[in-house]
């Protein structure tokens, strides 16, 4: 999509947050050679703070040489308190962002963070999900997201790596 049409030019990742550690390793390394193509053309990359994935895709983002734009929740215009196992990936991926926006929603919220995401792919040209074909669970919303994001013609590349896990154990929350 070219910015002179003023189109989108925003690359945004979806995908389980349950992921295995070696799975987001896997998938840094593999992120990061698609997200050198993205950097060459021009693009930025956009994720919603928060552990596992997120980081994954900032560090291979950042090493790409990709802009990153990163999406923190407000509440009444204020930054929402995050849990606190995201507060590290949270400092992490600001400090790798070339952009912060503040959007207003609820993260301890499920359907706000569903509403939330579906605002953001809207304004993607681009998104590469994270999924292992799964349907949605109740808790899993990368499904959805994928579904959602090709209903409005946003252009969905799905990577699941060999060697891919995903760990229940670990606790499914809004992707």
């Amino acid at each position: 999509m070219d910015e002179e049409k003023g189109l989108p030019r925003l690359i945004a990742v979806v995908g389980h947050a349950d992921l295995a550690p070696w799975t987001l390793a896997l998938l840094e390394e593999e992120l990061r050679a698609r997200l050198a193509q993205c950097a060459e053309a021009g693009r930025t990359g956009l994720v919603r703070i928060g552990r596992g994935l997120p980081v994954a895709f900032g560090r291979a983002a950042k090493q790409a040489g990709l802009a990153l734009v990163t999406v923190v929740p407000t509440l009444n215009r204020v930054p929402a308190l995050l849990r606190e196992r995201d507060r590290l990936a949270a400092g992490e991926l600001l400090l790798m962002s070339e952009q912060v926006r503040l959007v207003e929603y609820d993260p301890a919220d499920r359907d706000a963070c569903i509403r939330a995401d579906e605002r953001l792919l809207r304004a993607c040209a681009r998104v590469l999900a994270i999924w292992d074909g799964t349907s949605s669970n109740g808790h899993d919303t990368t499904a959805h997201l994928v579904a959602y994001a090709r209903s409005h013609g946003i252009d969905v590349e799905v990577l699941w790596p060999d060697g891919a896990e995903r760990m229940p154990e670990l606790g499914e929350e809004p992707s």
